[in-house]
Formats: structure tokens, C-alpha cells, sequence
């Protein structure tokens, strides 16, 4: 990022950032890169903010799936579903660590607002 003088960067899901978030977004805020993530942990690790599927929400439909395949349905008959609730979380902190005013009408869309840590 820094060789290559971003400006700014989104990171899609990925299980192995996922894990590393601490260190990405600490990276992102030591080089003043506003930065978008799919993922809300993310924005509770410091990141700037987040639009995606909701974890808790596909973790309870996942459950359901487990359910149904402990009491005999076959995988490959159940449906394929796609989420259907999705949070936008911002982090005012590093927004504010960056220098950037988010706009109040982006604010009041939030699931979820972050004001202190």
C-alpha cells in the first residue's frame, strides 16, 4: 500500500486477513488510509468502517443448516441462501484520527456508530 501510494483501500472477506485485522488496521491508520472492510470486526479493531452480512445473523442460519443435515436432511437437497441483513458500521475515532468528516446522513444510516474505545 504504502509502495504503491494508496490513497485509501477496501478489503473483501478473507479468513486469513481476518485473523491479522489487529495488524491491518493498525497499518491503515499509521498511514492515513481510510479504509473499508466486508467484515464488522474490522471496525472494532480500529478500522474506519464496514458494510456487510451481518456475522451473527449467517452464524444463526448456518445453525439452522446443521440442525437440519443432524436430523437426516441431505446437504446437497437444501437450499443455497444469500444474506439477507447487512450492517454498516463506522468508527467516528479513526474517522476523526484521519482527518475525515463522515457526513451526518451516512451517520444516521449506521447499524452501528462508534464514538469512544
Amino acid at each position: 500500500m504504502t509502495n504503491q501510494h494508496a490513497q485509501a483501500f477496501i478489503l473483501t472477506p478473507n479468513p486469513v486477513a481476518l485473523t491479522n485485522r489487529d495488524q491491518i488496521t493498525s497499518l491503515a491508520r499509521k498511514n492515513h488510509l481510510p479504509s473499508m472492510y466486508a467484515q464488522e470486526e474490522y471496525v472494532q479493531a480500529g478500522g474506519l468502517m464496514s458494510y456487510g452480512p451481518s456475522t451473527p445473523e449467517s452464524l444463526r442460519r448456518a445453525a439452522t443448516y446443521v440442525d437440519k443435515i443432524l436430523k437426516g436432511a441431505k446437504p446437497a437437497d437444501l437450499p443455497v441462501e444469500q444474506p439477507t441483513k447487512f450492517r454498516l458500521v463506522i468508527d467516528l475515532r479513526t474517522a476523526k484520527g484521519l482527518g475525515l468528516a463522515i457526513p451526518a446522513s451516512l451517520i444516521h444510516r449506521a447499524d452501528e456508530v462508534i464514538q469512544e474505545r
